[in-house]
């Protein structure tokens, strides 16, 4: 179709239909998205020339504008961006565009939304997914090779907590209580005042320059690359050991021990301090999810053996188990309070001083622990059932209890018998504990208390 007017507005040309010849295959040509003649930004709809391939602006247009080969009679079509680009969508190629460079340009759902206003970010993203991801749009566009994440779910880690990032150390001032629980390490010049192998450096103390005319010159020159071959495996070491620390966030002890002291119940100190060895050979990451791991195992025995301790009380759901845990609770308090009322001298009729006034008032006396639940802790199957109860009113863990327990049989069979005064010395724990456990393993005869 070729057309000759030179006096047709912006109007009427915007106005004009494709022709009845085949329309360009792609929505914009390969040249620029400006105006070949005056090279101002093309906005939808502009003029397309069949026989030039160039692209008009609806103003030059309008006026008949002839440039270069062209000619204003040439055949052309008319570009809009106002149809629907792909099948079963009610997306503009309008829309499609600006989506395409909002990605591009921020990779950010958020962003992308601010510049389609009409629609909503889930549509932003469904329609991506489906008309480009999935390509039902059309099979030319690009296929996105598969990988093991998008294939097979990432499972489910059942972690309480979440595991962060090792963060940098702050920076605390010289001389303060922050500074020097940093352990001697310098987070301005990220650096040690002590070196790890500090004698490293002694190899080459002692490493002198020799004359060529020497007879022993390339034995000595081979000893002390040899040498130097060492020093430099030291300094690889000691390199890798600050990547450790810095990696697992070994710097502030404090903030080390706090974390392992998490891990007391579930996986015991006497495990951890055997795990934490490999730590060198696991990224932050690794070491962490296996202590977790660890740690919730440690959980669910703990949560087993209480349920099996329900079971063997005749419990059987979860709503009788949780009336036993509040009426125990009950119980307890109230045989607290009764043992209190029990010592106290104005309502008990065996004490011998009768002579107290009778408005004396009732004072609750202070028990010296509170009880603990220790059932499913470590070592808590290994106890007879007056060892848990001993366990749980002393609060003592049931593995530090087996543990001071051994220490006093053992020092018993040395010595035949053996004092609290020694048990003291011995145990180094709270006083109070000490006398209790002590006269407990008398009583049970763990151990034997001297002739006086």
């Amino acid at each position: 179709m070729a057309n000759a007017n030179t006096d047709l507005t912006e109007e009427d040309a915007a106005d004009l239909q494709f022709p009845k010849d085949e329309a360009p295959s792609s929505l914009f040509s390969e040249s620029d998205s400006v105006c070949a003649n005056c090279a101002s930004e093309l906005v939808c709809p502009h003029i397309f020339c069949a026989l030039c391939k160039i692209d008009i602006c609806v103003g030059c247009f309008s006026r008949g504008a002839e440039f270069g080969g062209h000619k204003n009679d040439h055949d052309y079509h008319i570009l809009r961006d106002s149809f629907n680009l792909f099948e079963n969508s009610d997306w503009t190629a309008k829309e499609e565009e600006v989506l395409l460079e909002a990605l591009q340009r921020y990779g950010n759902w958020n962003l992308v939304a601010k510049e389609l206003p009409n629609r909503t970010i889930r549509e932003i993203k469904t329609h991506y997914d489906q008309f480009y991801l999935e390509r039902r749009g059309s099979d030319n566009l690009p296929k996105i090779k598969e990988t093991g994440a998008s294939v097979f779910i990432e499972p489910i880690v059942p972690y309480r907590f979440r595991i962060n990032d090792t963060e940098e150390p702050p920076r605390y001032s010289p001389n303060t209580v922050g500074y020097k629980s940093l352990a001697g390490y310098n987070p301005a010049r990220s650096d040690f005042e002590c070196e790890f192998d500090s004698t490293a450096e002694d190899l080459l103390s002692n490493l002198k320059s020799t004359e060529r005319d020497d007879p022993h010159f390339e034995l000595i020159t081979n000893l002390q690359c040899g040498m130097i071959g060492a020093y430099n495996r030291r300094l690889v070491e000691r390199q890798r050991w600050k990547k450790i620390i810095r990696s697992h966030g070994l710097i502030v002890p404090r903030k080390l021990q706090a974390w392992l002291h998490r891990y007391d119940v579930t996986i015991t100190r006497p495990v951890y301090e055997k795990l934490i060895r490999f730590m060198q050979f696991c990224t932050p990451v690794q070491f962490e999810m296996l202590m977790e791991g660890l740690h919730r195992s440690g959980e669910l025995k703990i949560q087993i053996i209480r349920l099996c301790e329900l079971r063997q009380r005749g419990i059987t759901s979860l709503s009788d188990a949780r009336l036993y845990l509040k009426l125990k609770q009950v119980h307890d308090q109230c045989e607290t309070e009764l043992k209190s009322f029990h010592s106290n001298a104005q309502f008990n009729w065996k004490l011998s001083n009768r002579n107290l006034p009778v408005d004396l008032p009732f004072t609750k006396k202070k028990s010296g622990f509170t009880p603990i639940e220790i059932v499913g802790m470590p070592g808590y199957e290994k106890l007879t059932p007056s060892e848990r109860d001993l366990c749980r009113t002393v609060r003592l863990v049931p593995i530090s209890y087996l543990e001071l327990k051994d220490i006093l049989v053992s020092e018993n069979k040395k010595m035949g018998s053996i004092k609290l005064k020694t048990a003291r010395k011995i145990l180094k724990i709270d006083v109070n504990k000490t006398r209790r456990l002590y006269d407990f393993l008398v009583q049970e005869g763990y151990i034997v208390k001297p002739a006086s």
